[in-house]
């Protein structure tokens, strides 16, 4: 009889969509989450918020194996100076659907992919505030970001993208359409 594999997802690793594309989120991937990635996962993208500059040599050697696109995204909080263009950042890259699967994590899966994952559930799939409050409290372990729940709250967005490269996950209702509904505008 053949060995059964022992995967180990990441800290903090939930689906995030699971339904026409796979949309991930997690802490910091160690070597010993890398067989489950690889194996179970198939990602195509990683997206990466947070302050770290260097990558272990373990973790780019594994992107380079794979063939994952690695995106660092620079974010030390919600408070940073160009926080909106840093989400408008991680939101192109979501609402292409050639980037699936993806993977978004940040250091430990609580603040930074909190937010990230906040805003993709109120602009693209219409989740009530209660309801997010409620998932960012699960994963930050009770510890309420007063200041990242209120960025959530009041984030918004005029970013443009093409409508053939959305996800079909992406239900919201844009505000406005452009060159006769090739491109939707965010809001």
């Amino acid at each position: 009889m053949g060995q059964r594999a022992n995967y180990i997802p990441p800290l903090s690793f939930s689906p995030v969509v699971s339904t026409d594309v796979s949309l991930y989120r997690s802490g910091y991937p160690m070597p010993l989450n890398y067989a489950f990635i690889r194996d179970q996962l198939h990602l195509k993208t990683i997206i990466y918020v947070g302050e770290k500059d260097e990558l272990s040599p373990e973790y780019a050697e594994f992107l380079e194996q794979e063939r994952i696109q690695f995106h660092r995204i620079y974010m030390d909080s919600c408070r940073d100076p160009d926080i909106q263009e840093r989400m408008d950042q991680v939101l192109q890259l979501v609402l292409d659907v050639d980037n699936y699967p993806i993977l978004i994590h940040s250091n430990k899966g609580k603040h930074r992919a909190g937010v990230v994952v906040g805003i993709i559930r109120k602009l693209l799939q219409g989740w009530s505030v209660a309801g997010i409050y409620q998932e960012y409290g699960i994963f930050s372990g009770g510890l309420k970001g007063e200041v990242d729940l209120e960025f959530i709250t009041m984030f918004n967005t005029n970013l443009v993208v093409p409508r053939r490269k959305m996800p079909d996950f992406a239900t919201f209702r844009p505000a406005a359409s452009v060159e006769r509904g090739k491109v939707d505008r965010l809001h």
